[in-house]
């Protein structure tokens, strides 16, 4: 399996919607299990389901992986804060529980992974900056660790969820070793 990206140190993998970031990310989860085997894998899943002009956008790694037994998986049953938000304060609360929701499969996961793979994780970082520094210390206790998110202003660049979402990005590409952007 040819991956464009070696599967250690860090890689954030960004794009907009239906680019190919859960794809990509569960194809490296594929190539870390058939190298290395689902011991001390860790996979955390934020990513919600929405639909938008009758087409389905994101989605959890499993639509394109089975994750297999052996392996940590916490999923988080997320909100698309800016699709399902009323208003910017309704779509803060939402990126709040996402937020309490990613935090708790965080306080979950084995403390001495070897591998991290999040799906979709700017859905949890869209409203405080701690979790982001949290999560990203996680992932430095791995050999490998591969995150997702989106990157792009599709869904607006003025609400306080994006902006909360665009400084977790910024962060997180800081601290990536390599950022592949599709």
């Amino acid at each position: 399996m040819s991956l464009p990206f070696p599967l250690d140190g860090t890689t954030l993998v960004v794009g907009p919607s239906n680019a190919g970031k859960t794809r990509l990310t569960a194809r490296a989860l594929d190539g870390w299990l058939d190298a290395d085997g689902p011991e001390g894998t860790v996979v955390l899943d934020f990513a919600p389901t929405v639909e938008r002009d009758g087409e389905i956008l994101g989605g959890p790694l499993t639509q394109f992986i089975t994750v297999p037994d052996g392996v940590s998986h916490g999923v988080v049953d997320a909100h698309a804060p800016r699709s399902e938000g009323s208003d910017d304060a309704e779509a803060l609360a939402l990126a709040e529980k996402n937020a309490a929701s990613a935090a708790d499969r965080l306080d979950a996961a084995p403390t001495e992974p070897k591998a991290v793979f999040v799906n979709d994780a700017t859905i949890a970082l869209q409203c405080e900056r701690a979790l982001t520094e949290r999560l990203t210390a996680y992932c430095d206790r791995a050999d490998c660790a591969v995150l997702n998110g989106l990157e792009s202003d599709e869904l607006g660049v003025d609400s306080p969820v994006s902006r909360n979402e665009r400084a977790a990005l910024d962060a997180l590409r800081a601290w990536a070793d390599r950022v592949v952007e599709l």
